[in-house]
């Protein structure tokens, strides 16, 4: 999924991919426009970090970036596509989950003078939420800690 932020009259465009074994974001990237472009950089990060074998469903809500030939060619072979039904938020939660942590803890609280800076605080938080930040459901672990202890 991807979600805008405003920084004065401009907008940053955020596109992370999320592992739901362990809630860990393992790509993502910015644009001052919601373009295919953003989500594609993200795909081939995510891809390439992602192992042949281990055939991955990337999912994503029904938006007109996801839905193009591009999108699926690039997932061809690779992953299996996923979407959510029309309608439906709750296919998306998970996302939309990670969305509303970042704005609260991240950008809702602080005033931005430029999207660059905005952009460089966003990754720095990354940082802390895939190493640092716990989580109840991950047995009280981070991301990186439980991919550590459980799933490798």
């Amino acid at each position: 999924d991807v979600t805008e932020f405003q920084v004065g009259q401009e907008k940053l465009y955020f596109s992370p991919l999320m592992d739901l074994a362990n809630r860990e974001i393992i790509a993502y990237n910015f644009s001052t426009r919601p373009k295919f472009s953003l989500v594609k950089k993200m795909l081939e990060q995510g891809l390439s970090r992602i192992k042949p074998i281990e055939c991955p469903i990337i999912h994503s809500d029904q938006g007109v970036l996801y839905g193009t030939a591009e999108w699926v060619k690039m997932l061809e072979g690779k992953a299996v596509q996923s979407m959510s039904r029309r309608g439906n938020c709750y296919d998306n939660a998970v996302i939309e989950s990670f969305f509303a942590i970042l704005k609260s803890e991240c950008f809702y609280s602080r005033t931005y003078h430029s999207i660059a800076e905005l952009q460089a605080e966003i990754e720095e938080y990354l940082v802390y939420y895939n190493q640092k930040r716990i989580k109840l459901g991950l047995r009280g672990l981070s991301p990186v800690q439980y991919r550590a202890q459980y799933l490798s």
